[in-house]
C-alpha cells in the first residue's frame, strides 16, 4: 500500500478494538499525595505483572520487556542541528521498506538555553530563514518545532532524524491525520513585539517524510490562536477535534472546505450542550452549581467562531458567553470506535480528572446535522489517586487496552486500562519527568514514549505485547 492509504488502514485496525469500560482516571500535582510507584497488586494484575528495578534509574518494566534510549537532547542530528529538548506529544506513520517514521514534539520556550537545535550547530550559519515561521527579533531564537525519526523495529535502530519545523513556541501535544501527516500545536498565545515577528498560538501541519527537511511552517490560523493542546481527526470527513488546556477551556472542532486540506480554510465551531448554553462541565466543589451528570449521554451542538484570531485571548470567555460549555483543562485526545475521547486534567469534584467521549453525528459538520445531533458523555470522574492520576497523553493499543502517560514529575507512569475498565501498570519512571508521546509502532511490535526532561529523550519499549491479546 501507498503510506496514506497504509496509514489509514492501520488506525482504523488499532482503533477498531475500542474504548469501552475505562473505570476512573485521576490527577495529582503535590508530593504529599503521591502514592508508591507500584500501588495495589490490581493494578498489575490485569498487566503483564509487577515492575522489575532498573538499574540505570530510568524506567520500571514488567518482567520481559526492554527499553532502547535514543533521540536524546544535545545529540546531532543527520541534518547537523541538534536534538532540542522537552520531548512531547508524538505519534509513529508506516514508512518505507518497512520503516516506521515518528513526528515529534518540542514544548520549548523562546531562549531555552539548554538543549535547543541550534546551540553547537554547524548547519545554523546555512540555514534558511523562510524555512523558520520566526526567525525573532534582537537575537531571540525559537526552539520549539518538531522532529523527525526514522526507526527501525525488526533491529531497533534509529536509521536517521532531523529537524522538521522549527521558528515555533512550545509544541506540546497535537496529532497524526488520517492522509499521512502531524499536527503540532503551540501552547501559548504570545504576540508579537520587541522579541517576536509573528503572533503565535496556532496550528501546523508537518508531512510524515523520510526524506530530510524542514516543513513549510504555515500557521493554520483558521484552526483558531488559543492555548491549544492535542487534536483528533475524524477519519471520514476530516473534521478536526481540539482541545484547550485552560481551566476554563473550551473544546473545539474546525471543518476544513476540504478534507485533508486544512490550509485551504474552514470553520471553526465551540462544543455546547443542547438545552444547557454555558455548561460547566468542571463539577468543581467550589463553584456551588449543580454536577454535570455523569454516565448521562447529552445532545450537542456547535457554536461558531467567527474571531479566530482572538488577539485578546478571550475566544474561551467570548465563546463561553455565546453559549459553549467549559472543561477543566482539556488535554489528551483521540478518536477510537467511531468516538472522541478527551482527558481533562483537573476536573471532578476532588480535580483529579474526567475522561469524556463524543460520538459525532452521522451528519456530522454536514447539512442535516441538526436532526441527528452528536452526543457527549462525561464518562469518567475519578474520585481515586490510586487508580490514576495527572492522565495526559492518550493512545489506544493494537489489543484495544488504552495506554495513558501520566504527567506528574517525579512519578510519572504509564498505565493501561482493559476494555473492562481494569487497570495496570505498564511502567514506571524514576527520573523527575512526565511522560508523553505514547504511540505504537504499525507493527505492534513497539512502544514509543518519551521522558520530557533531564535529559529529554524516547525509548523504544519492547516485550511480550500480544499476550494481553485474547
Amino acid at each position: 500500500m501507498n503510506t496514506i492509504n497504509r496509514r489509514e488502514f492501520v488506525k482504523n485496525s488499532v482503533y477498531s478494538a475500542g474504548f469501552i469500560g475505562l473505570s476512573a482516571c485521576a490527577s495529582n500535582h503535590t508530593e504529599a499525595q503521591r502514592s508508591d510507584s507500584n500501588r495495589s497488586p490490581s493494578l498489575t494484575a490485569e498487566g503483564y505483572g509487577r515492575l522489575q528495578s532498573d538499574p540505570l534509574g530510568r524506567m520500571r518494566l514488567p518482567k520481559g520487556f526492554s527499553y532502547k534510549v535514543f533521540s536524546q537532547a544535545g545529540e546531532t542530528m543527520d541534518d547537523g542541528f541538534i536534538v532540542p529538548g522537552a520531548h512531547d506529544g508524538m505519534d509513529a506513520f508506516p514508512g518505507p521498506n518497512g520503516l516506521t517514521l515518528l513526528v515529534r514534539n518540542h514544548e520549548m520556550k523562546p531562549l531555552d538555553s539548554s538543549d535547543n537545535p541550534f546551540s553547537k550547530s554547524t548547519a545554523w550559519k546555512d540555514l534558511d530563514t523562510s524555512k523558520l515561521y520566526d526567525a525573532g527579533k534582537s537575537g531571540t531564537q525559537l526552539h520549539g518545532g518538531t522532529t523527525t525519526l526514522v526507526f527501525d523495529t525488526r533491529t531497533q535502530e534509529l536509521k536517521r532524524h532531523y529537524l522538521s519545523l522549527a521558528g515555533t513556541i512550545r509544541n506540546c501535544s497535537g496529532g497524526s491525520t488520517p492522509w499521512g501527516s502531524w499536527i503540532t500545536c503551540e501552547e501559548t498565545t504570545v504576540r508579537a513585539g520587541e522579541k517576536l515577528h509573528k503572533d503565535h498560538g496556532y496550528n501546523f501541519e508537518v508531512p510524515a517524510n523520510y526524506q530530510m527537511g524542514l516543513a513549510e511552517p504555515f500557521a493554520l490560523k483558521e484552526m483558531g490562536r488559543f492555548n491549544h493542546e492535542a487534536v483528533a481527526v475524524h477519519p471520514a470527513n476530516g473534521v478536526v477535534y481540539q482541545t484547550e488546556d485552560r481551566p476554563d477551556g473550551l473544546i473545539y472542532r474546525y471543518i476544513p472546505n476540504q478534507r485533508g486540506q486544512l490550509s485551504k480554510g474552514g470553520k471553526l465551531q465551540a462544543l455546547a450542550i443542547k438545552g444547557s448554553p454555558s455548561a460547566d462541565t468542571r463539577n468543581w466543589a467550589e463553584m456551588n452549581q449543580s454536577a454535570f451528570p455523569k454516565n448521562e449521554p447529552v445532545k450537542v451542538e456547535w457554536i461558531d467562531i467567527h474571531d479566530y484570531e482572538s488577539p485578546n485571548d478571550d475566544m474561551r470567555y467570548v465563546g463561553h458567553k455565546a453559549g459553549a460549555a467549559r472543561f477543566a483543562r482539556g488535554e489528551g485526545m483521540f478518536y477510537g470506535n467511531g468516538e472522541i475521547y478527551f482527558a481533562c486534567t483537573n476536573g471532578g469534584t476532588k480535580k483529579y480528572g474526567q475522561i469524556f467521549r463524543y460520538k459525532p453525528s452521522p451528519n456530522e459538520g454536514l447539512a442535516g446535522e441538526e436532526n441527528d445531533l452528536g452526543i457527549l458523555e462525561l464518562f469518567i470522574e475519578s474520585q481515586d489517586l490510586e487508580l490514576l492520576k495527572a492522565c495526559d497523553n492518550l493512545t489506544v493499543a493494537p489489543w484495544g487496552d488504552v495506554v495513558i502517560c501520566e504527567d506528574d514529575g517525579g512519578s510519572s507512569a504509564i498505565v493501561g486500562i482493559t476494555r473492562e475498565g481494569k487497570m495496570y501498570k505498564i511502567a514506571h519512571v524514576d527520573m523527575d519527568s512526565e511522560v508523553a508521546g505514547g504511540c505504537f509502532s504499525p507493527d505492534g511490535t513497539t512502544f514509543f514514549v518519551n521522558i520530557q526532561r533531564n535529559p529529554g529523550q524516547t525509548l523504544a519499549i519492547t516485550g511480550p505485547w500480544r499476550s494481553r491479546i485474547a
